[in-house]
C-alpha cells in the first residue's frame, strides 16, 4: 500500500519506491530506503509526516503516494 494510505501509529517497512534516480537518491539521504521502517505520525493536508530513525520528515503528498509499504 502506498505510504499516505499506511495507518496512523503503526510502523511499517518501505518494500518499493517508485520514483526517478535523482528522487530516490534524495529519499535515501534523508533515510528512506527499501527496507526501513517508518512510523507515519500524521496524514492531513498536503503532506504526510512519519518518523524516520530519530527523526520526523513532513513528504508532499505526491511523493508519499509513489512510497510503498507492508
Amino acid at each position: 500500500m502506498p505510504l499516505v494510505l499506511a495507518p496512523i501509529g503503526r510502523e511499517v517497512r518501505i518494500v518499493k519506491i517508485v520514483a526517478d534516480d535523482k528522487t530516490k537518491k534524495h529519499l535515501a539521504n534523508l533515510g528512506i530506503l527499501v527496507d526501513a521502517t517508518v512510523t507515519v505520525l500524521s496524514s492531513a493536508g498536503g503532506s504526510t509526516v512519519c518518523r524516520v530513525k530519530e527523526g520526523r520528515l513532513a513528504l508532499d503528498r505526491n511523493v508519499a503516494a509513489h512510497i510503498y509499504v507492508a
